[in-house]
């Protein structure tokens, strides 16, 4: 556990990683790691300068008491700087039954079982809660909906004590639902967040464009910052592998016998189409788009959001 810590967690090994310890220990780790990471680089694009003074509160750390101010009028103020903006974000999650899935079965079957990929929603889940905790430790309201055809968890954003736990406890739950459809989903995000917020939406995006565009086009219009975290698994955007194979939507049940040879050309063309149509979609809406991997550290979706969380209202 020392050395995955000593290793910066949220660039370490993602299935690995959260092999080690519960959801809870995990994102601590991760954020841990990241906000070394931030210190130690603030040249990467994250505001770290001094914007006001707020009142001292108990738990805030020593060193940004300002004391010249304490000395003058024996009154403890803190340096506040851009990073602690008071935003009211609300992560959207997909638990669909596509996110639970991950590409082992592709994979070389010499792995050990702790390192194979994890599925869609396990590393969702993960980075999920470390993106809760990364904004209550910055001082940010956050919340949580999570989804599959209807809304299936909706915790309003707060900053106070014991919001974590909540958003913990209801991503534990047993989720992986049917069908999903994001629209429910944004649109409880948009009833949970009344004034200008952030809303982060999380899922494979495994569902027509024009719906979530919709969705989402009504949180632009609100003012609310939107950032959408693509989740895809390495053998669902290569599709690795040889010999015949039953193709099967986890959702609608349908299967196809193909020759994974016959097919990986057409596949690998229809997904980098899909992926273009999204990240077109998305940018021409003013939303912001990353493609995350499940083989991925979580520091690298995790700094994608803190950089859009530092340029949102």
């Amino acid at each position: 556990m020392e050395s995955a810590r000593a290793a910066r967690a949220d660039l370490f090994d993602p299935a690995n990683l959260t092999a080690l310890g519960r959801i809870e220990i995990v994102a601590r780790w991760i954020v841990d790691g990241f906000m070394t990471g931030l210190h130690r680089s603030p040249r990467k694009g994250f505001s770290v300068e001094f914007a006001d003074h707020r009142p001292y509160q108990p738990g805030d750390d020593l060193r940004y008491i300002d004391w010249k101010i304490a000395a003058r009028s024996d009154r403890r103020v803190v340096k506040q700087y851009e990073e602690e903006t008071n935003l009211r974000a609300t992560i959207v999650l997909d638990v669909s039954r596509s996110m639970d899935w991950s590409g082992a079965e592709w994979m070389a079957s010499g792995r050990e079982a702790a390192a194979r990929p994890l599925t869609k929603l396990a590393y969702a889940e993960q980075l999920a809660a470390a993106l809760a905790l990364l904004f209550i430790r910055q001082r940010d309201a956050v919340g949580l909906v999570q989804f599959d055809e209807q809304v299936r968890s909706s915790i309003p954003p707060r900053a106070r004590s014991g919001q974590w736990q909540r958003i913990v406890a209801a991503l534990r739950r047993e989720s992986a639902g049917s069908t999903s459809n994001a629209a429910h989903g944004l649109a409880q995000a948009a009833r949970l967040v009344r004034r200008r917020g952030m809303v982060i939406l999380i899922s494979d995006l495994l569902m027509d464009v024009p719906d979530v565009a919709h969705a989402l086009r009504g949180l632009r219009a609100a003012g609310h910052d939107v950032m959408v975290l693509h989740i895809m698994d390495a053998a669902e955007r290569e599709l690795p592998g040889s010999g015949e194979a039953l193709f099967a939507d986890p959702e609608s049940g349908l299967t196809v016998p193909a020759s994974v040879a016959d097919v990986r050309a057409a596949y690998q063309e229809t997904v980098n189409e899909v992926v273009a149509e999204w990240r077109s979609t998305l940018s021409g809406l003013g939303a912001g788009y990353e493609l995350v991997m499940t083989d991925a550290p979580f520091g690298l979706p995790l700094r994608r959001a803190f950089a859009a969380r530092q340029q949102a209202p």
